[in-house]
């Protein structure tokens, strides 16, 4: 049976509505309840708490309580475990506590700025050996980035339509505009940031950490005939731009510092830049988070990758510094993809399960017996649903939370008669 990934160690932030409530608010998950953190807000839980802000707690996004200082954010925390732990509340009252299963969830924050990063070794590797060129030299000096298309956010369960662009079906063919042939999934995490940084300042890499709200899956569903075809020289568009799915709860980064900060998997070289170079304890410069991603085909389920976010080259904290780096700014809500978590792990078999797209599978190393025959040629069919989840664990090996789900349904193109007029 799978665990709660609701523990009173996670707390995750998120914006729900019920058919009582329709307007979106901010809630907590708590084991199987969404707590309605503004009604405790007046009731005055949290009126102690140093450099509080009132009214952050009723409004339809956590933009507003994201921008508070770290530390008044940790004591929010604080208390509201001691309300949970101590007050013996009544979970059977549905003004404070709803049912997760009469919720409907809807994205966390308000996001102005989305950018997705190219970051893990082994899936440059990959890309480079399917292309038959080297990992260009700058991605080892710098964490590669795009900006994407912050429209593209959408909520879990959010079906997929499957995108139409131009590309031809064959290398040297007439390119025509039609519906993309080679649907992916991409299993990322997603960074989203809290305390701001004003325009013409810079982020310390030292400091990294108090800007970071929290984490959620994200699922960068990628079309492939469309990203290869329109991707040179100014990278991907609209073979990113339709969907990119989140999980609907942030699991706050205090509660990632308390179970799962750990050190990388790798050695970086060559040595990175200064401004780059993590200079905090070195068993704390990532996080320990185990990510996974299932296919279910015809009611069948297949496990497509197993990987974990500290496997990844640059590390989300050298990620944020260097979206910060020339001066741009942040802004509370922006949120950035750590780019594809595919490592070199294998299964019992040796075969390579950490790979978390199925663009990679094309190598001949790289194909897994446990998937459909077909699927590194195919890749996602319409009614294809991909699921993604994530858990901390402890010393142990016991898990301590997770993320919930992050999932999609690829749904069929549009009928193109109408625009080919």
């Amino acid at each position: 049976m799978t665990p709660n990934p609701f523990t009173i160690h996670n707390l995750p932030y998120g914006i729900v509505s019920t058919e009582d409530n329709p307007r979106p608010y901010q809630a907590i998950a708590y084991k199987e309840f969404a707590i309605d953190v503004g009604t405790l807000e007046t009731h005055g839980v949290f009126d102690d708490i140093p450099d509080y802000r009132s009214g952050v707690l009723n409004k339809p996004s956590w933009n507003a309580f994201a921008s508070l200082p770290s530390h008044t954010r940790l004591a929010f925390r604080q208390k509201l475990k001691t309300y949970l732990e101590s007050t013996a509340p009544n979970l059977s009252d549905h003004t404070i506590f709803t049912p997760l299963t009469q919720c409907t969830m809807h994205l966390p924050m308000h996001t102005s700025n989305y950018s997705d990063f190219y970051c893990s070794y082994e899936h440059a590797k990959n890309c480079s050996d399917i292309f038959g060129f080297p990992i260009s030299q700058g991605w080892y000096h710098l964490p590669q980035v795009y900006n994407g298309r912050t429209s593209s956010l959408a909520v879990s369960g959010t079906p997929i339509t499957r995108p139409c662009g131009i590309f031809p079906l064959e290398p040297g063919a007439q390119p025509t505009f039609q519906a993309e042939t080679k649907l992916d999934f991409e299993l990322e995490i997603g960074v989203w940031i809290g305390n701001p940084v004003p325009r013409g300042q810079r982020l310390n890499v030292a400091n990294a950490k108090e800007h970071i709200f929290g984490l959620t899956l994200l699922n960068d569903w990628s079309a492939r005939q469309i990203q290869f075809f329109e991707m040179q020289p100014l990278g991907p568009f609209h073979s990113k731009g339709s969907l990119t799915s989140v999980s609907p709860w942030i699991v706050p980064v205090e509660a990632l510092e308390e179970v799962a900060a750990c050190p990388r998997s790798y050695e970086q070289y060559p040595p990175v830049l200064p401004h780059l170079s993590w200079p905090g304890a070195e068993d704390r410069a990532t996080w320990d988070v185990h990510v996974e991603a299932t296919l279910i085909r015809d009611g069948i389920s297949y496990t497509l990758s197993q990987s974990n976010l500290n496997e990844l080259h640059w590390t989300p904290l050298q990620q944020v510094t260097h979206l910060g780096s020339a001066g741009e700014g942040l802004s509370a809500g922006d949120c950035f993809g750590t780019g594809t978590i595919s490592s070199s792990r294998g299964n019992e078999k040796g075969e390579k399960i950490g790979l978390s797209c199925i663009w990679e599978r094309q190598l001949e190393n790289a194909r897994m017996q446990s998937l459909p025959d077909d699927l590194h040629e195919t890749l996602l069919k319409d009614g294809d649903e991909v699921v993604m989840s994530a858990w901390c664990k402890g010393q142990n090996g016991e898990i301590v939370f997770g993320f919930g789900e992050c999932r999609g349904v690829v749904m069929p193109a549009p009928e193109l008669k109408e625009y080919q007029k």
